[in-house]
């Protein structure tokens, strides 16, 4: 998309102040996600961020806010139904009114985000509107697009000039997805209360938020570890641009991990398992000392 000259400077003010506005809905809703997208280059930074913050507007139509506005279910729905088709269209028009469209339409042109990986994140969203509890089938479904397409995005971010093979992307794709999934499912095990107290949803196939048990509870642990796991072995082929920031959520997730493993079952029911903040400091710190050494067979090249 050819650029129209801006002799006043008018529109790099307006990206200027829509990457603010992301970086504002970042730091409002997830600590541990700021803490770590601060260890990325500025530009590959700010790409996060603008993702993040359409991704933040889609849950809140779906997780209570525009409810407690006073939406019904079908507005909701229609809310939501509107703004993927927003999102799908904005990266074709250089100015937006809503400073978050503004700034993910420009991170989209940049990063080559694929338009079916936004639709497969709206149809999860759409899921939370009508459906409560998860089969095998519908969980790994729901996950891939609420999860595994957004790594699949963050990492198209990350090899923006830094291309590789297409045997390299398609390990590094199984890596984003194995971290995503990883992350998706530590949250609903941190989140499983509020989920089922609030929002009236359990995700995990088979498990009551009110009777977990330590046997459901261990072979969920054990599955988060092998998404871990799998993509902790492809970290270090990426770029050094986004290396230590991926690391350092890796990290704070599996330090998360091993905390909600360690918390009795029943407890998870009626509590929110966190990591305290000098803990998130130390992480963050080893993962900038880890980051120059951590190798990979895969190379995607360095910052």
């Amino acid at each position: 998309m050819p650029e129209s000259p801006d002799p006043n400077g008018y529109l790099r003010r307006f990206d200027d102040m829509s990457v603010t506005a992301t970086n504002k809905v970042i730091t409002s809703y997830s600590t541990s996600f700021t803490l770590a997208t601060r260890l990325l280059a500025s530009r590959v930074r700010t790409d996060i961020r603008n993702l993040y913050a359409m991704v933040r507007i889609a849950d809140e139509i779906v997780d209570g806010t525009a409810e407690a506005a006073g939406l019904s279910p079908d507005e909701c729905g229609e809310l939501l139904d509107a703004y993927e088709a927003a999102v799908l269209a904005a990266p074709e028009v250089r100015f937006h009114v809503d400073p978050v469209l503004h700034a993910y339409a420009t991170s989209a042109r940049r990063c080559g985000f694929d338009p079916d990986h936004v639709r497969a994140f709206f149809t999860s969203m759409r899921r939370d509107l009508d459906q409560a509890t998860h089969d095998p089938g519908s969980f790994n479904t729901y996950v891939y697009g609420s999860a595994e397409v957004i790594g699949l995005m963050c990492l198209s971010a990350f090899l923006v000039d830094h291309p590789v093979t297409e045997t390299e992307r398609a390990r590094l794709d199984g890596g984003a997805r194995s971290l995503g999934a990883a992350f998706q499912k530590i949250n609903f095990l941190r989140d499983l209360a509020e989920d089922a107290d609030v929002l009236g949803r359990s995700y995990f196939p088979g498990v009551s938020p009110a009777a977990l048990s330590e046997e459901k509870k261990a072979r969920l642990i054990a599955d988060i570890r092998v998404d871990l796991a799998d993509a902790d072995s492809v970290i270090g082929a990426l770029p050094l641009s986004a290396r230590a920031g991926v690391l350092a959520a890796s990290y704070l997730f599996a330090d998360l991990t091993d905390r909600l493993e360690a918390t009795p079952a029943a407890e998870l029911s009626t509590r929110r398992v966190s990591v305290p903040r000098r803990t998130k400091a130390a992480i963050l710190a080893r993962a900038v000392a880890t980051a120059p050494r951590k190798t990979s067979p895969t190379k995607a090249g360095s910052a």
